[in-house]
């Protein structure tokens, strides 16, 4: 017979022993009694105190509590041992991630999900960043040097209702082709005590942004077109309005520029309020 066959044997026959065993406990009783009796009896052994005879019993008491807790470890060891050794590893550990893993994100965490025929290594960013646009590949507003630049045409004058006490000056534009962006600037010296008093133009009020500030010595109005409205071609006037000392003023030193976009480019033209013959827009 093998040894491992001894050894289920073995176990089978203890697990058998251990659920049929019932202690006795009148048999104990009746020991522990007579041992009480015993030490009763009118011998040699009457003389010693009564303490002995109490030790006696506790130390028969342990003695069957032993014999029960072996006959228990015994029971628990055979029930522990046909345990199959395979149940004891069932879960596997959780792998220990690479030091990797823990200081760097994965290269796809980082880069947008690739669409229908991109590849990965297509979408995986560069050590080195994307160029930002040159100049040329953006408008820039050029430098205006007259009062007609492409399709604008423009003219600066004193409003001839002007008086002694407040003045009007005018900025006439006139715009052959349909305009995407619109920027008027008035600037207005502060001679003889020139302070703001409103300012207009003969556009719809809502397509525009307009502000009134003091810069360096002159009074500037500005209107700028709104995104996502349009100027349409014709003759369009921008005015500011002013109060001034008593007596005449000279505009000498009054100054406006603009610049509007048509047909994805740039125009910019630039004036004074001296006298102008009147325009007519053409080339």
């Amino acid at each position: 017979m093998r040894q491992q066959d001894v050894h289920d044997e073995l176990r089978a026959r203890l697990h058998e022993a251990a659920e049929a065993h019932e202690p006795d406990r009148a048999r104990i009783l009746a020991r522990v009694e007579r041992g009480m009796a015993a030490g009763t009896r009118s011998d040699h052994r009457a003389t010693r105190p009564p303490v002995f005879g109490w030790v006696r019993v506790a130390s028969a008491t342990a003695a069957v509590a032993g014999v029960l807790a072996i006959g228990g470890y015994a029971v628990a060891s055979a029930v522990k041992e046909k345990t199959p050794p395979q149940q004891t590893v069932a879960v596997s550990p959780t792998p220990t991630p690479s030091p990797d893993a823990t200081t760097r994100p994965p290269v796809h965490s980082a880069v947008p999900a690739p669409s229908s025929g991109a590849t990965h290594d297509s979408r995986r960013p560069s050590s080195s960043p994307s160029p930002t646009p040159t100049a040329s590949g953006s408008a820039q507003a050029p430098t205006a040097r007259g009062e007609q630049d492409g399709p604008l045409w423009s003219d600066g004058s004193v409003d001839p209702h002007s008086n002694d006490f407040w003045a009007q000056s005018n900025v006439t534009l006139k715009v052959s082709e349909q305009l995407s962006s619109l920027t008027v600037r008035l600037k207005v010296a502060q001679t003889r005590g020139v302070s703001s008093a409103g300012a207009w133009r003969s556009l719809p009020e809502t397509d525009f942004t307009q502000t009134v500030t003091e810069d360096n010595g002159f009074l500037v109005y500005t209107w700028t077109l709104k995104e996502g409205r349009k100027v349409a071609a014709g003759e369009w006037v921008f005015a500011g309005q002013y109060n001034h000392q008593q007596g005449g003023r000279d505009a000498k030193d009054d100054r406006y520029t603009i610049t509007g976009g048509a047909s994805g480019k740039q125009y910019a033209v630039t004036g004074d309020f001296a006298a102008h013959d009147t325009g007519t827009g053409d080339s």
